[in-house]
C-alpha cells in the first residue's frame, strides 16, 4: 500500500542504522523498503498501531506480498487486547540492532526513547488503568489534564487522550509526575550520533491530499471489511481501537452514521492525527535530517 516518493537513495548510509519517521500517507514505508532491498536491512516497524495483528489495512501496514519479499520485524505481532507500551518495544527493537536495520513509522515517543532513553516506570495497575478508563470516557481528558503536575502538563500533547490518561496513570500509581521519571532516564540503546536519523517534512496540502486518497485505497482495498471483521471484539478503551478510522467505520457498522459520513470523519481523523505528528516531530525532532516533500 506504500506510496512512494522521490528521495535520492545516495546520500542515506549503506552502513549506519537509518531511522525514517514522518507522519501518516508521507511514503516512509515505501522509502525504507527500498533501503532494504538496497542494503539488505531488516525493516522494523516503530508505528504504535501496525503492531496488532487485528489490522492490516486500516493502519497502512506492509502487504502480505512486501512482507514476502523483504524480512520485516515488529508488524502485527500482538493481539488486539495485550498489553504492549513504548517499553515492550524498545526492549524489542533493541534486540534487533545487531543487525542492518531500517526503523520507520510515525510515533515520535518510540523514536525518542530509542535514541534519548526511556525510564524506568513501573506497570500501571490495573486498577489505576481502570479508573481512568471510566473517568476518560466520562470526562474526556480535561478532569484529568487538571490533575498533572505543571511539569508533566507543559510536556505531555494534551491534544491526545492517550498520552493525558497515561500521565495520569503514572502520577496517580507512582505518586510522582511522568516528567520527573522521563528526566531519570539511562543510556539510549541507539543514541542518535550512531545512525542515520531521517524526518520527512511534508508540505500540507500535498499530504492531505494523500491521506484522502489512500483512505479511499483502503476502502476499496476491503478496510470496511476488515473492521466488520473485528466489530464482534470491539472495545474503544483498547489501545488497538485508536487505528484511525476504525471508531468511524465502526460507528457505520452499527447504523449511527452513513457510509459517506464515515469516510469523511475518518480522513478528518487521518489528518488531524498527522498534524499531530508534525508538531512532535517539528517539537522533538530538531537533530533530525529533514527529508522536504514534494
Amino acid at each position: 500500500m506504500g506510496l512512494r516518493v522521490s528521495v535520492d537513495l545516495t546520500t542515506i548510509s549503506r552502513e549506519a542504522p537509518v531511522l525514517i519517521a514522518g507522519p501518516t500517507a508521507s511514503g516512509k514505508s515505501a522509502l525504507a523498503m527500498d533501503l532494504a532491498a538496497r542494503d539488505g536491512r531488516v525493516v522494523v516497524n516503530a508505528d504504535a498501531l501496525q503492531v496488532y495483528d487485528c489490522w492490516r489495512l486500516l493502519t497502512a501496514r506492509p502487504s502480505v506480498e512486501e512482507e514476502r519479499a523483504l524480512p520485516h520485524a515488529l508488524y502485527g505481532h500482538i493481539g488486539r487486547d495485550s498489553p504492549y507500551s513504548v517499553g515492550h518495544w524498545l526492549r524489542e527493537v533493541t534486540a534487533l540492532l545487531d543487525q542492518p536495520v531500517v526503523i520507520v513509522g510515525g510515533t515520535g515517543l518510540y523514536f525518542t526513547a530509542l535514541t534519548e532513553g526511556l525510564a524506568d516506570i513501573p506497570p500501571t495497575p490495573p486498577e489505576v488503568r481502570a479508573l481512568a478508563d471510566t473517568r476518560m470516557a466520562a470526562e474526556g481528558l480535561s478532569g484529568m489534564l487538571a490533575e498533572l503536575d505543571p511539569a508533566t502538563a507543559a510536556r505531555v500533547d494534551q491534544l491526545n487522550p492517550a498520552r493525558v490518561q497515561r500521565a495520569w496513570e503514572v502520577q496517580a500509581a507512582t505518586g510522582r509526575g511522568l516528567a520527573a521519571w522521563q528526566d531519570d532516564t539511562g543510556t539510549p540503546a541507539l543514541p542518535l550520533s550512531h545512525a542515520q536519523a531521517l524526518v520527512i517534512r511534508p508540505d500540507v496540502d500535498w499530504l492531505n491530499a494523500r491521506i484522502d486518497r489512500r483512505f479511499d485505497a483502503m476502502m476499496h482495498q476491503g478496510a470496511l471489511e476488515e473492521v466488520k471483521t473485528e466489530l464482534p471484539y470491539w472495545q474503544p478503551t483498547r489501545p488497538s481501537a485508536r487505528a484511525i478510522g476504525a471508531p468511524e467505520l465502526v460507528a457505520y457498522l452499527r447504523h449511527e452514521i452513513d457510509l459517506p459520513q464515515a469516510v469523511a470523519a475518518a480522513k478528518l481523523s487521518s489528518r488531524q492525527y498527522a498534524k499531530r505528528q508534525r508538531t512532535w516531530f517539528r517539537s522533538r525532532m530538531t537533530g533530525w535530517r529533514d527529508i522536504i516533500l514534494p
